[in-house]
């Protein structure tokens, strides 16, 4: 590994702890409850997708989530960099991760495979 790379992912991995914090600071309690499952930088660290769990949510309340936390975005980059000490926080972009889900359905497809294989034996 690089030491770029060993950077980048230090800083991914400081990112998904602040931001946690950041949200629990500000004044919307529904932000508060938002669980991070990754964030992913550029490799000049400038931008970083944050990836959120979208278990909970419906798409009606994703998509206020959403507005919610993009005002919110300045105020997150903000606590960030001044925790850190930084010049200038990367440009940060949320997302519902929908890794899980489709990880969740390759999952219940591969079991419903074994199953329909063992009763046909």
């Amino acid at each position: 590994m690089t030491e770029a790379q060993i950077k980048l992912k230090r800083t991914e991995s400081v990112l998904e702890e602040l931001i946690p914090e950041a949200l629990s600071q500000l004044n919307d309690g529904r932000l508060h409850e938002l669980s991070i499952t990754a964030v992913k930088c550029s490799r000049g660290r400038s931008d970083a997708k944050v990836y959120i769990d979208p278990s909970y949510f419906n798409d009606e309340e994703k998509k206020l989530l959403l507005k919610q936390i993009k005002k919110a975005r300045p105020i997150i980059e903000d606590y960030c960099m001044k925790d850190q000490g930084w010049f200038k926080s990367p440009k940060l972009a949320f997302e519902f991760d929908e890794h899980l889900k489709k990880t969740q359905t390759i999952e219940e497809l591969f079991k419903k495979i074994s199953k329909d294989t063992k009763e046909e034996k």
